[in-house]
């Protein structure tokens, strides 16, 4: 945008605010913006019409048209032109209603200075040009594909179609979906297609046959790809496959035509696609090169076949990781990260890589699929705002410190360096003693340098990072830099779990963290960061939604402070909710954190106590396959036959954990509720060793159904849990004498293992 004019359409009725905006931008860029004022939106709607601008400016109020519906109105007529919200009502629940409708921004009148809201006005123009792009792609590729002659399917594990394109056997796909074969075509065709697709769901191996199939249109000729399809745990859920009818094939030559005018409308499939799309032997030499690898990295197709990868898109830096990557494709069919490639002239650009490997007939690897997607700008601007964020989280220890440390740390470097030079003479303690000076004044210099650095971000990329460092550096520094009333400890093992990430994102995550820690701790504490490794079995998974089955790090950061208000803990991941006062923060930095974690494929867990102190607990999915490690956990035995009552209200946890407790021999009985599990356990008495009930339970509550149990059996075993539970249920739980509890969500061996710590 620089240089160019923008042309603004502003929507204000008060003329002083007019004046004001105008008296803003020419202080800021007096030449590169032209401001249109109008006073009603139906008066800024037909200007519209006739009329290009680059951005609209929109007061909420307004004489034809008040609050969101105003905007709204302005949102649904004008979808390509951004618009920034400029108006007077500081309402932060307004603000987010506004930004999830679509608005670019929302800026409050007498907190805008003219280079905010220019950099705002170029921000906005600069996604609205992106996500039309985007829309533009996303259209051109659904095109290409309606107009292949390709059958395209999923199906279930029942092998009912789920989604059909291009739908064969003379059907629609409303006439497809939902149904099995059996159900559309002849039996005796139905029965060996199914074969073949039960085939792939069994042994979860793709093929690749040429099948005859006879229909009510006659018998025709396909040649079908079918393979397992699989969800983000890489679980089998069906199957997947591709048709391409070849029936007019009846010798070699046009089988051989065909064949040829297949690849070619292939070839110009992949050459619409915006990706750039490349084809690798396993010698690491070029196969194929589409027009969007020509457009991304600037050499043609002729340029580079035959050429090796790494002569024309990577540096001998890269030699380590890209043959990691390699490895990794060939061993265990694909690699997905984020990679730094060059292009022609020599320019780096982030990309996001998938790399599939492509078996023969025989299934011996013989090629490498490439897709990248280029990410610079998207990453540039994620990048700015996550050096704002960690110039908030860092304010304090950065500014607050460093031009006073630096003008304190000259005169003392100097004068320890000069000293020596005045008194030659001086004995040799003396000349320890000011070299001692010497040596702490250049580390204090150098700690504000190591804070600064930090504080002014150093652009990153996804590796495979040790977590294990990234903390042992923080706490350096915050052992440096926070007050000497707060103890900083650290607890992390050795051998913990390597993750793919942004070692600057997580690195601000964990400071934001810490610093919220000191905030909360004014008159002294303990901050605690530890690491741990954790196995989530599907027991876990079914508790937390955001949870996937598979290794994972645990990261928790933990303060002995002030806690944080019941009130406050559903809140505090929102955007711009803060309880600190004006000027201490946007209440962006939660929020900021949770999105980087997610991003990271992890998730965030929290728990507080008033006067007690908080725990944040980061759950980040460690790399499979690069460093294999025994998971460390008690060994449980089997039981003998034992009989447990589950209660719990919720059908999937009742599921999974009777599944899981009948694998390990213990026998089960259900119930939903506090009533029926009293009438239950009365009914099996002799037989119920265990009873695992929930706390918050419908119709009768868990403590009140434990008191009960209690008066039909005083020795009745009981294990009590939830996923939330406040002091005064932690209280009433103990008054009945229970004292095991187990919190949601909890693994298999959690259990197991306490059920036979209470058995016993």
């Amino acid at each position: 945008m620089t240089g160019e004019i923008i042309k603004v359409l502003l929507v204000e009725d008060n003329p002083g605010d007019v004046l004001l905006l105008q008296e803003f931008l020419e202080d800021v860029t007096p030449t590169l913006v032209e401001l249109k004022p109008v006073e009603q939106l139906d008066e800024a709607l037909n200007y519209l019409l006739q009329e290009h601008f680059d951005v609209m400016l929109l007061d909420l109020s307004l004489p034809d048209s008040q609050g969101l519906e105003t905007f709204i109105r302005a949102h649904h007529q004008v979808k390509s032109i951004p618009i920034i919200v400029l108006t007077g009502m500081a309402d932060e629940n307004l603000a987010l209603r506004a930004m999830q409708e679509g608005a670019q921004d929302y800026l409050v009148k007498g907190q805008v200075t003219g280079d905010l809201l220019v950099r705002s006005m170029r921000y906005a123009i600069e996604r609205q040009r992106i996500e039309d792009a985007l829309r533009h792609s996303e259209e051109r590729f659904r095109v290409a594909l309606k107009n292949s002659p390709i059958f395209v399917f999923n199906q279930d594990q029942e092998l009912r179609y789920t989604w059909v394109y291009n739908p064969a056997f003379g059907l629609t796909s409303e006439q497809m979906l939902g149904k099995r074969d059996s159900e559309l075509i002849p039996l005796e065709t139905a029965q060996y297609l199914t074969a073949l697709k039960l085939g792939v769901l069994v042994t979860n191996v793709g093929i690749r046959k040429e099948v005859s199939l006879t229909t009510a249109q006659g018998t025709k000729y396909y040649d079908c790809t079918i393979e397992p399809l699989r969800n983000e745990a890489q679980q089998v859920i069906g199957i997947t496959g591709a048709c391409i009818d070849i029936s007019e094939q009846q010798a070699a030559l046009e089988q051989r035509k065909l064949d040829n005018e297949t690849i070619r409308e292939q070839a110009a499939l992949l050459d619409i696609a915006t990706d750039a799309i490349l084809v690798r032997d396993l010698q690491n030499k070029i196969l194929f090169w589409n027009k969007g690898a020509e457009k991304l990295y600037g050499w043609s197709a002729a340029q580079v076949i035959g050429k090796k990868a790494s002569e024309v898109l990577y540096i001998d830096e890269q030699a380590s990781e890209i043959e990691t990557a390699l490895l990794t494709a060939i061993s265990q069919g694909k690699w997905e990260g984020e990679l730094t490639k060059f292009t022609k002239t020599g320019k780096d650009v982030l990309v996001s890589s998938r790399w599939s490997l492509v078996c023969d007939e025989q299934g011996k690897p013989k090629s490498i699929l490439t897709v990248d997607t280029d990410i610079t700008d998207k990453k540039r601007l994620e990048a700015q705002l996550f050096r704002a964020q960690r110039l908030e989280s860092i304010g304090t220890l950065a500014s607050g410190i460093a031009h006073d440390l630096n003008n304190i740390l000259t005169p003392i470097l100097a004068g320890a360096q000069l000293l020596p030079l005045k008194f030659p003479d001086a004995d040799e303690r003396t000349h320890h003693l000011l070299e001692i000076l010497e040596i702490n004044a250049k580390r204090g210099a150098d700690l504000v340098k190591q804070v600064l650095s930090f504080a002014r971000g150093v652009e990153g990329k996804r590796i495979n990072l040790q977590i294990r460092h990234l903390i042992v550096e923080i706490s350096k520094v915050l052992k440096e830099t926070l007050p000497k009333t707060i103890q900083v400890s650290v607890d992390v093992p050795h051998d913990l779990w390597i993750v793919s990430g942004d070692s600057t994102q997580i690195h601000q995550v964990l400071m934001n963290l810490c610093v919220n820690a000191r905030d909360a701790m004014p008159n002294g504490g303990n901050l605690t960061i530890s690491g741990k490794n954790l196995f989530i079995d599907e027991n876990y998974a079914q508790m937390n939604l955001e949870a996937k089955v598979g290794p994972y790090i645990v990261i928790t950061v933990s303060d002995t402070g002030v806690g944080i208000p019941d009130e406050n803990l559903d809140r505090i991941f929102e955007p711009f909710f803060t309880t600190k006062e004006v000027g201490q923060g946007t209440g962006l930095g939660l929020s900021t954190a949770l999105g980087i974690v997610k991003s990271h494929g992890g998730f965030v867990t929290v728990y507080s106590e008033k006067n007690a102190g908080t725990r944040f607990k980061i759950y980040l999915p460690a790399i499979e396959g690069i460093e294999t490690h025994q998971i460390d956990e008690p060994q449980v035995v089997n039981a003998q036959g034992e009989t447990i009552l589950i209660v719990d209200d919720e059908p999937a946890i009742q599921e999974i954990t009777q599944t899981s407790l009948e694998t390990h021999n213990y026998k089960t009985i259900l119930a939903s509720d506090g009533i029926e599990a009293i009438a239950v356990y009365a009914k099996h008495i002799d037989c119920v060793s265990v009873v695992l009930i929930d706390l918050m339970l419908p119709s009768l509550d868990g403590v009140t159904a434990i008191r009960t149990l209690k008066k039909i059996n005083p020795n009745v075993k009981i294990i009590a849990t939830s996923g939330l539970i406040s002091k005064q249920k932690i209280a009433a739980l103990a008054s009945t004498g229970v004292t095991t509890f187990l919190p949601k969500p909890y693994t298999i061996n959690e259990l197991l293992l306490m059920l036979q710590q209470v058995m016993a």
